[in-house]
């Protein structure tokens, strides 16, 4: 497998060697990963094993401030972490990226919330889901109630703690209505066994729901204070990676993921091609025009993802150190390039998988989980190309956005 760390752009701010050091541990991991996939998806979660390696690497920690102890990398982590990690396997690179994440948002929460966890844990892994629409929330004295179900809470077997996305209503239409995200311990949600899905099989999302829990003030984030610039918990942690607009970018919390599954299709496309022969022929197939043309095309795809992810990390860090905020036009972007580079992998995917004939139909080997965990992750919300470039079309044309975390 050729693996993609000598490809990546190295703008990352002065810390080439430590982002590197970084990387070879994550590269270090893939042949044990992979050779646990099976076991991954048997599980439908990541094995302990997976996870204890992943935390004596430090990757859950890679974007969590330093002064607690994280590694404070450029965002654009999100992406290269993934990107190696989906070489072996999709889903737990998912999980790495998307808990990862969480550490990175909980340095813009209050500095009580962020001290409640990690000065008890600074290792706490945090689930998620950010299905507004799911949670319903009322202001009481203090903080709000909070009452809900949420689906896709990935990674959330292995957390102690959990943000979950709600509606706050108002008494006061004049109010509106407000987003907000709640930091709830494990203790205040029950999970629900509900993931058995056809890819991404190991990622663990479940539902999660709770009932009338009291959520303090300081445990709550409104989606207006992560939309870029100063945030609850910039005193603590006043670098630019925590002044990026956390919803804007949230395409590339996910993204590398299929970046990397793609790569490692067709990584193995190739190794399979340069030594096989036609089963009815005897042809050589790397031999074949078809073949090449196939292995170009793909190739092709992934590598302008790889671009369009990396480069759209870089430059809002950029954007951050300046301390420039993104306009709404900009934003739209993001998300329209998120989901157009995603689709970019999953379109290489099935074509290298239509490329491979009937070696697809078989349940063993790593080629019908790289077709089945594309699709599945080309499935979230994040990377519909239809809901992301209409609202970037609106914005362009002047309408008001769809989108109300952006």
């Amino acid at each position: 497998m050729s693996g993609t760390v000598h490809k990546l752009d190295r703008r990352s701010s002065g810390q080439d060697d430590a982002y590197s050091e970084m990387l070879q541990r994550a590269h270090a991991l893939v042949p044990k990963l992979r050779e646990r996939a099976a076991k991954t998806e048997e599980m439908r979660r990541l094995p302990p094993e997976t996870e204890k390696e992943l935390h004596e690497a430090g990757l859950f920690r890679i974007l969590q401030p330093k002064r607690v102890g994280g590694s404070e990398l450029d965002y654009v982590a999100l992406v290269d972490f993934a990107d190696v990690v989906a070489l072996a396997d999709a889903s737990v690179a998912w999980n790495l990226a998307n808990l990862a994440s969480h550490h990175w948002m909980l340095g813009m929460f209050d500095e009580r919330a962020q001290d409640l966890i990690w000065k008890d844990n600074a290792d706490a892994l945090i689930a998620s889901s950010f299905v507004f629409p799911a949670g319903r929330a009322t202001k009481v004295a203090g903080g709000y109630k909070l009452s809900g179900r949420w689906p896709f809470s990935s990674g959330v077997d292995s957390s102690a703690w959990n943000m979950l996305a709600g509606i706050v209503s108002s008494d006061d239409d004049a109010d509106g209505v407000e987003y907000r995200v709640f930091l709830l311990k494990q203790d205040d949600y029950k999970i629900l066994d509900t993931w058995n899905s056809t890819g991404l099989k190991g990622t663990g999302s479940n539902d999660v729901e709770a009932k009338d829990v009291f959520v303090p003030d300081h445990m709550t984030l409104a989606v207006r204070d992560v939309a870029g610039g100063a945030t609850p918990g910039s005193t603590a942690n006043p670098g630019p990676l925590y002044a990026l607009p956390v919803f804007a970018l949230f395409p590339f919390v996910l993204s590398g993921a299929a970046l990397g599954n793609a790569q490692a299709c067709l990584d193995d496309y190739i190794d399979i091609a340069r030594h096989r022969a036609s089963t009815y022929n005897r042809a050589k197939l790397g031999d074949l025009q078809t073949t090449q043309i196939k292995i170009a095309e793909a190739s092709a795809k992934i590598d302008a993802a790889r671009l369009i992810m990396r480069r759209t990390c870089i430059d809002a860090m950029a954007d951050a150190r300046r301390g420039d905020v993104p306009m709404l036009a900009e934003k739209t972007r993001y998300r329209r390039d998120g989901a157009y580079a995603v689709n970019l992998c999953t379109e290489a995917v099935s074509l290298l998988f239509s490329a491979s004939g009937a070696r697809g139909l078989y349940t063993t080997g790593a080629l019908q989980r790289q077709f089945r965990d594309a699709h599945a992750i080309n499935a979230h919300i994040a990377f519909s190309f239809d809901a992301a470039g209409t609202n970037y079309g609106r914005v362009a044309l002047d309408l008001p956005s769809e989108n109300l975390t952006l």
